[in-house]
């Protein structure tokens, strides 16, 4: 047998068995996550869901085009394809991916390769012999060279992974890249919602100032009529200075709303990452709210556990936190490493790679930390800790999910019923205003009279839009609550 070989032959031996307990893997094998709110999910729907929610699974991407605004939705793809949060969290996944790509490639082997040169010369070493006396031997200029030598070699190193102290480092980076992979959905929620949140906002404060503006219109010509009737001793000063204040304080209001659309203006260029001022004139133009669909489909607390993002982050990372003990405790047993070594030296490198130049060497290892003082102990009692809050957090995850979607649910069904109490009461103002409008024209009634029931008219109908954009948000958050609006 070749000599290599022959004397690698305890190192194969011990490979074939290592190979063959490569089976045994420490610590607890997660199967899946612990049930929560199991009554919740048997019961097939929200406790508190309106009736115009319908069972139906919903899409979980796009769900901003039911309310067929394409500004709205470009706003949000845009977002989507240019927040820099967006970008972060797809590094983070990137990072994610390449821990798990780094903890796979400890199960194979190293392998170094080097090569070197050296080129020396020795020193004559009859100039050392004395005085300076014997110098008489032949002229030559002393010493020997210059000589050469190269070098060549390979090593090798290779842990095996006995009790499977690797495997459960690959099962924990797996289970954080997938939940990385969630994060980066999660973001996607948040973020839809986020410009959503902030158009309709916009859009809200776009017909507030253009109510608070009519409003301060007929309030100037109720105090100018006032004014005359004071002139001519038929009001009172104190009906003047009433329209005044009310005036007054309708004019107080317009600079906040100002400033609350540039807010909001630069609010939605950061979130779809641009710089402020970059959407004034998209924007600008006053445009009506989005229209909500008749129905929204909800699907049922089942369907929410597997669509929002943030519970399969939790459910990851308590994966992950499992496997980790594993990883922990296979720190308790030996490990075995197999080294090896191959080299070449020649003066001549024609010659490098002849049988005769050639070194090698071979090296089982075996470590075992046999007292750390419970060092192990400690890290492993860490792991369990770790396991135990990620399955405590994951719980509250799933329970503050199931609340969010019901309470969101329950909002929207009950500010959708405030709604068409408000829509009522603009449809009654518009019929007051035209009968008021109309006993004006007839003489029975006075300016003031049918201007004041005009500014209640345009009072109701802001308060009808605020309604609107009030339940518009609310169809929002139910969206978020229910964990739509990402993509993989």
């Amino acid at each position: 047998m070749y000599a290599p070989l022959r004397a690698a032959r305890p190192a194969l031996i011990l490979l074939v068995a290592a190979l063959a307990a490569a089976g045994c893997t420490v610590g607890p094998d997660y199967r899946t996550a612990p049930e929560v709110a199991g009554n919740a999910v048997a019961a097939g729907t929200f406790p508190h869901a309106p009736t115009l929610a319908e069972a139906r699974q919903p899409d979980v991407a796009d769900w901003w085009r039911a309310l067929g605004d394409p500004l709205l939705a470009n706003l949000i793809e845009t977002a989507l394809r240019d927040s820099p949060d967006i970008r972060a969290s797809r590094a983070r996944v990137r990072q994610a991916r390449a821990g798990l790509a780094g903890n796979r490639a400890n199960l194979m082997p190293k392998v170094n390769a080097s090569a070197a040169m050296l080129r020396t010369r020795e020193p004559d070493l009859a100039s050392f012999g004395g005085d300076g006396g014997g110098g008489g031997g032949g002229g030559g200029g002393g010493g020997r060279g210059p000589l050469s030598l190269y070098i060549a070699g390979f090593d090798a190193s290779w842990e095996l992974d006995l009790f499977g102290g690797t495997r459960r480092a690959i099962e924990a980076a797996s289970a954080e890249a997938d939940a990385a992979d969630a994060e980066l959905a999660d973001a996607h929620v948040q973020l839809a919602a986020e410009v959503a949140q902030a158009y309709v906002t916009l859009r809200e404060q776009q017909a507030s100032l253009a109510h608070l503006r009519a409003s301060e219109t007929l309030e100037a010509d109720m105090l100018d009529l006032t004014r005359q009737r004071r002139a001519r001793g038929v009001a009172s000063e104190l009906e003047v200075e009433r329209l005044l204040t009310q005036l007054e304080n309708t004019r107080a209001r317009i600079a906040p709303v100002e400033a609350g659309l540039i807010e909001s203006f630069d609010q939605l260029a950061l979130l779809t990452g641009r710089s402020p001022g970059t959407l004034d004139t998209a924007l600008g133009p006053s445009r009506d709210l989005p229209v909500l669909p008749e129905t929204v489909a909800v699907g049922d607390p089942a369907t929410l556990l597997k669509a929002r993002p943030d519970i399969r982050v939790a459910e990851r990372r308590l994966a992950s936190r499992t496997a980790q003990i594993g990883e922990r405790k296979a720190d308790w047993f030996p490990k075995v490493s197999l080294l090896g070594s191959l080299g070449f030296s020649a003066m001549d490198p024609g010659h490098l790679v002849r049988k005769e130049n050639g070194t090698w060497l071979t090296l089982p290892r075996l470590q075992w930390n046999i007292l750390d003082f419970g060092r192990v102990a400690a890290s492993v009692d860490n792991a369990e800790a770790g396991r135990d809050e990620a399955e405590a957090s994951y719980e509250s995850v799933v329970l503050k999910a199931l609340r969010d979607a019901d309470v969101a649910l329950s909002r929207y069904g009950h500010q959708r019923d405030n709604v068409v109490v408000l829509r009522r009461v603009e449809a009654s103002a518009e019929r007051a205003s035209t009968l008021q409008q109309q006993r004006y024209r007839a003489g029975t009634a006075s300016m003031l009279e049918w201007l004041d029931v005009e500014r209640t008219r345009v009072v109701a109908q802001q308060d009808r839009i605020s309604g609107d954009a009030n339940l518009l948000k609310d169809y929002v958050s139910l969206q978020k609550a229910l964990g739509l609006g990402w993509r993989t």
